[in-house]
């Protein structure tokens, strides 16, 4: 049986000196790790594709199904991995959930991974 990772508050950006700064400690890697994880899943990376790409400000989870061409508790499940990383915002309203995805996390993400990447 693979080894779980533990639950971290992945709520706010990863904010930790650039990997190539050093050797990281266990936390620091372990938050970055957690976050790459949540990427990687085609499926979760369509996703952020969409919402980044999306003219509204945000998406609701029944029109992200349909543009994946998936279940609606298929998406549901990729966005609360992503959620749980930080990378996408959900808010309730009615019957309906709508997602935005955290620019915010997801440059800290690349600047930890390559502080020149978005110089």
């Amino acid at each position: 049986m693979p080894k779980s990772l533990p639950l971290l508050d992945m709520s706010a950006p990863v904010c930790c000196a650039p990997v190539a700064a050093g050797p990281l400690g266990d936390q620091a890697a372990l938050e970055i790790a957690l976050r790459l994880k949540a990427l990687a899943d085609p499926a979760r990376v369509k996703l952020m594709s969409l919402l980044f790409s999306s003219s509204a400000d945000e998406e609701n989870s029944s029109d992200l199904a349909r543009a994946l061409g998936l279940a609606e508790s298929t998406v549901s499940h990729h966005l609360s991995q992503l959620r749980k990383a930080g990378l996408v915002e959900s808010q309730r309203r009615g019957m309906s959930v709508f997602h935005t995805a955290r620019r915010d996390a997801v440059a800290a993400l690349c600047a930890v991974l390559d502080p020149h990447c978005c110089t």
